[in-house]
């Protein structure tokens, strides 16, 4: 983990490559206190050894099903394909997949042994709880994972800076060529990448930009950080909800479509939501080491 120094900064964009249903704004000054955070997303090698230290059954495998992108689906699991999202076909339900399996029955991480570093997947918001009870640590709020991911930069788009590909440097998985008809893989990687892939920000962080989307601890609300019950010191936002955020975008982002992969950018999900490229990483009250 890292240690990250609170202070006050800018959260949220009003710029216009956001989101305005999402409620990347209005910028406002948000404080947050010290805290630690997790390096990386955590990797499928630290969710197994929670899982076998454990027996925790996660919530897609309870289900007996998890969203997998349909072009990582090989030929032996296409008969376990239960559904599709309509308004996003590329996603296809999966009977079998899971962290352990992540595309399918036919898959394991445990057939490649560098999968172990990759970030799990297929982690609902309440496994990911789960695990940072575990580990003794916590999800980041919203405005801790904002703070963090800018890595002391203010008010940039991504976390080293405004423009995607530095000097002609891929700083994130994300998709690259036509969503989502080809993924040239032009960055080194077209599904996820090693936790420690690229460089860290500014704070230390790797991977806040693309790879995986991570869990927060909030509620999402596309607009109450708008009204008198927000609080700009250490907002943890609304006291209730029906879905979870989700932030940092992933793999499988592209600018046509999924423009999330900014540090301002905000999703959600479920709490009981599971996919192949959702995962998570924890933080600790400094206050607490």
């Amino acid at each position: 983990m890292v240690r990250i120094d609170g202070d006050q900064f800018r959260m949220g964009t009003d710029s216009d490559v956001g989101f305005p249903q999402d409620g990347e704004g209005p910028t406002r000054s948000v404080t947050v206190d010290s805290f630690y955070m997790d390096k990386y997303a955590v990797m499928n090698a630290q969710f197994l050894e929670f899982v076998r230290d454990t027996g925790y059954t996660t919530d897609a495998e309870r289900f007996g099903w998890s969203f997998v992108f349909e072009d990582f689906i090989s030929d032996d699991d296409r008969e376990h394909i239960v559904g599709s999202v309509p308004e996003a076909s590329w996603w296809a339900g999966v009977e079998g997949a899971s962290w352990l399996r992540p595309y399918g029955p036919s898959s394991s991480i445990l057939d490649n042994r560098e999968l172990l570093t990759h970030p799990v997947t297929h982690v609902s918001w309440n496994d990911a709880q789960a695990y940072a009870d575990w580990a003794g640590k916590r999800l980041p709020t919203e405005a801790e994972w904002e703070y963090a991911a800018r890595g002391g930069l203010e008010q940039r788009r991504y976390p080293w800076g405004d423009e995607l590909k530095p000097n002609g440097e891929h700083r994130c998985n994300i998709w690259q060529g036509t969503f989502p008809e080809e993924n040239t893989g032009s960055d080194g990687y077209h599904r996820t990448a090693p936790v420690d892939a690229y460089e860290p920000n500014g704070y230390g962080l790797y991977n806040v930009a693309g790879n995986v989307w991570e869990w927060c601890a909030d509620w999402f609300s596309p607009d109450y950080h708008t009204t008198a019950e927000y609080t700009t010191d250490n907002p943890t936002g609304p006291p209730r909800g029906d879905e979870r955020l989700m932030r940092g975008g992933s793999h499988l982002c592209h600018r046509s479509w999924c423009n999330r992969y900014r540090v301002a950018a905000r999703s959600q999900n479920t709490p009981d939501s599971s996919t192949s490229n959702l995962g998570f990483r924890c933080v600790v009250d400094a206050s607490n080491s």
